[in-house]
């Protein structure tokens, strides 16, 4: 019954779609004299996409409400607002909300929804870590850009700027950034330490130092920066090795987290009513909680283990 119940708004969905694209609408006013220099005419679908985004744009405004804020955005490299990624998350939640129905029933589609905001603050720090460990693994190309534009006689601006030209993502557009701030106004030394907050990278604020004490005292800045190139590298080593010795440790606490769920997920497809007792009866809800409970001290404790300082 559910599957049939799926299917029918499955294919509801799919020709309202249909109708959207098809059948254009008849405005008013020609679309000359409303955009006389708009060639370009947009689907249905688009302008209902961005009247909603326009729509709550304004509603979150109005209430200074911040789900997902813009610098969360920012720092995961996504050029979406607020209100856009908020739409986004919204149809993934409405489409696993479906799968859900169709595979479980009705309280598998509301988990599945209710999922779908976590799942995309998980994203947003997925995307800024793998970010951010971007930035680090480029940190000693960079210095060595830096390094041959002060040796060709350019100006440290001069030296960022090239930076920002032969990188890559995401040093290429935080160096961009760094630009774009001194030129308006912002002192080099608040841009830089900026930089290295945005990235959490404390190699980053070694170089803002050596880059300031240079300008106060004076001296070769090329010369302080591959010492500092150096330093850094030698830490880039030791980070490598111990990542590599706690490699193990990391993928035993993935799999003793993610196991219970995935065998709880699996019945649930499998047989969709094996699991009914323990979502119907306050025990099954008890012990569940118990579970999540041990499962989080669990993580927090094998995080702990693996969490070396140096």
């Amino acid at each position: 019954m559910f599957l049939v119940s799926g299917l029918v708004l499955l294919l509801t969905a799919v020709i309202l779609t249909l109708v959207l694209i098809l059948i254009p609408g008849r405005p008013r006013i020609p679309l000359e004299r409303r955009r006389p220099a708009d060639n370009d005419s947009t689907s249905k679908i688009s302008r209902f996409a961005g009247f909603a985004t326009a729509a709550l744009e304004r509603y979150l405004s109005s209430r200074d409400l911040k789900l997902y804020s813009r610098e969360a955005l920012e720092l995961s490299g996504l050029r979406l607002s607020q209100a856009d990624y908020i739409l986004l998350v919204l149809a993934g939640g409405c489409v696993s909300a479906l799968m859900g129905l169709i595979a479980g029933g009705p309280v598998l589609a509301l988990l599945f929804f209710l999922l779908a905001p976590p799942a995309g603050i998980l994203f947003l720090s997925y995307r800024t870590s793998k970010r951010r460990a971007g930035f680090d693994q480029q940190l000693s190309d960079t210095l060595q850009l830096l390094t041959g534009s002060l040796r060709a006689g350019h100006s440290i601006l001069r030296a960022i700027e090239a930076a920002a030209i032969e990188s890559a993502s995401p040093t290429a557009e935080e160096m961009r950034r760094v630009v774009a701030e001194t030129r308006l106004g912002k002192d080099l030394l608040s841009a830089l330490n900026d930089t290295a907050a945005r990235m959490a990278n404390e190699d980053f604020v070694w170089i803002a130092q050596a880059i300031q004490i240079n300008r106060e005292v004076g001296g070769n800045l090329a010369e302080v920066l591959d010492q500092v190139g150096d330093t850094i590298r030698e830490r880039s080593e030791i980070k490598g090795q111990i990542k590599a010795l706690a490699a193990e440790g990391k993928f035993s606490a993935y799999i003793l987290m993610g196991l219970p769920i995935g065998i709880i997920l699996i019945l649930l497809v499998v047989s969709p009513g094996y699991m009914n007792p323990m979502f119907g009866h306050p025990l099954g809800w008890g012990m569940m909680a118990v579970s999540v409970v041990l499962m989080t001290v669990g993580g927090l404790w094998l995080r702990k283990i693996i969490d070396l300082k140096f």
